[in-house]
């Protein structure tokens, strides 16, 4: 639900920050510095609920630290029990709405760290029977942002956010690396002719065609899992620039510790604090390790797009499910549509990482303040391949079926199967048969034939589909 939907009664309460005050409705759990942020920043549109991974990442790191500081004897038990019980709801769902500050915002993240102080100080006094905004029993700074700033809690929020959505992602990936599996299964007896620079080439099996796409885009599991490690590493404890001003000795190695009891991950404090605090190359890491998939789906698509071209005048080899009518003029079109989007999502996950990019090479001395777009980047760019897997998987891949007869023909009928003659009937042969089709127009297979070089069944055993995959021996010679 969009914050704005939530029904008000008109009443308000004031809250104060450094500028001045503020009315809040009093249905809000979040307050005056979020509420400056709204007004600030309408920017991407793209507000914090719409990635439920980072607010989750949000509520582990206060809960976190909640922990230490209660363990440290910095926050009095009972008001870190009701962080703790609001971080977990936070986990669980609820509250997703009132995280509204834009992604794409000022203050290297400030913003998004006071909405969720704000936020869960706010429940916290609902859960310990205040009213909202009585902060003098559980304040948003004081209390749940206790020992932290935005420079630390902020980025260690973006890494586990992204790690959730990396093993996400990868389990997207590995549904349509599946499907296109079992198309290769499907479609492993279906010979067909191999392309290179849009030319023919050699036979090959349409099922092989469908495992080049399952393997290619496996191989870059390996390639997302290492960029994905690094979120793990985490500078918590760092506060305001690596030093640990404001936090007790002790709580950055405690706070990793209840973080990691938390999410079950291999959770880990860097090794230099200051260095860590400015460093973005993870998200940079990340959105090059996603743009490596882009390449290789905007290459599947424009293959899957080519050989299903048609259905009379192109290469047909295939047939895409039809999805939608194709046009507003001409009757009886149908667009492959499912990999056309999916070619637009490659692009902006390729434009992202650009982004990404810069935005990593703009950190200054002890911060880097284009951490948000870095963040609403690396997340988008997850999302939409994600959408776009499970999209192209389920309304196309799935659906395909094998044009068996229009794949023999082009077989039949192409010079280039004479490369796979060559070895057995010879070059003088190959040669004399390449030069008559072309200049006739007519295939190689009925040439072989007429001019008695093989016999029939010689040249249908040399192009089975099974002797045309791999390397083989057949004791095959010409006649003539």
């Amino acid at each position: 639900m969009d914050f704005t939907e939530i029904r008000l009664s008109g009443k308000t309460r004031r809250e104060h920050d450094l500028l001045g005050e503020m009315e809040i409705p009093a249905e809000y759990y979040f307050g005056v510095q979020t509420m400056r942020a709204v007004e600030n920043f309408h920017i991407s549109r793209v507000r914090l609920n719409f990635f439920p991974e980072l607010i989750r990442a949000l509520a582990d790191v206060k809960q976190g630290a909640a922990m230490a500081n209660r363990d440290l004897g910095l926050l009095d038990p009972a008001i870190a029990d009701a962080i703790i019980r609001a971080c977990e709801e936070l986990r669980a769902g609820k509250l997703e709405e009132q995280f509204v500050v834009d992604m794409v915002q000022g203050g290297a993240g400030t913003s998004t760290n006071m909405n969720a102080n704000e936020v869960i100080a706010n429940r916290a006094l609902e859960i310990m029977g205040h009213q909202y905004g009585e902060y003098q029993y559980c304040s948003p700074n004081d209390d749940v942002n206790c020992a932290q700033s935005t420079n630390d809690a902020y980025p260690t929020a973006i890494h586990l956010g992204m790690y959730a959505t990396h093993l996400k992602l990868v389990e997207h990936l590995k549904q349509l690396i599946e499907s296109f599996e079992k198309k290769a299964a499907e479609f492993a007896d279906v010979l067909k002719m191999g392309r290179t620079q849009l030319e023919d080439a050699v036979p090959m099996t349409l099922g092989q065609t469908f495992h080049g796409f399952a393997s290619i885009l496996r191989d870059e599991i390996v390639h997302l899992n290492e960029a994905a490690e690094d979120f793990l590493t985490i500078n918590m404890g760092a506060t305001a620039i690596g030093t640990g001003i404001c936090a007790e000795p002790g709580y950055a190695e405690l706070c990793t510790e209840n973080i990691a009891r938390i999410t079950g991950w291999k959770i880990r404090l860097t090794g230099d604090l200051v260095g860590a605090t400015s460093d973005t190359s993870c998200l940079v890491g990340y959105a090059s390790a996603m743009k490596r998939v882009a390449v290789k789906m905007n290459k599947i698509c424009n293959d899957l797009r080519l050989l299903a071209s048609g259905p009379r005048c192109g290469l047909a080899e295939f047939n895409l499910p039809a999805r939608q009518p194709g046009s507003s003029i001409m009757p009886g079109k149908v667009n492959p549509v499912i990999p056309e989007v999916m070619n637009q999502i490659a692009y902006k996950v390729i434009g992202n990482e650009l982004c990404v990019t810069m935005s990593g090479e703009a950190a200054q001395m002890e911060l880097n303040a284009m951490e948000p777009v870095m963040a609403q980047c690396d997340f988008e760019s997850a999302e939409l391949l994600m959408n776009g897997f499970d999209t192209l998987r389920t309304l196309c891949v799935d659906g395909i079926t094998a044009n068996r007869e229009r794949c023999a023909d082009y077989v039949k009928n192409s010079i280039g199967v004479v490369t796979a003659l060559n070895p057995i009937i010879g070059y003088k042969n190959s040669t004399k048969i390449a030069k008559e089709a072309l200049a006739t127009g007519r295939g190689v297979y009925d040439l072989v034939l007429e001019h008695g070089i093989l016999s029939k069944e010689e040249l249908d055993t040399i192009l089975k589909p099974e002797n045309m995959i791999r390397p083989v021996k057949l004791n095959i010679k010409p006649r003539k």
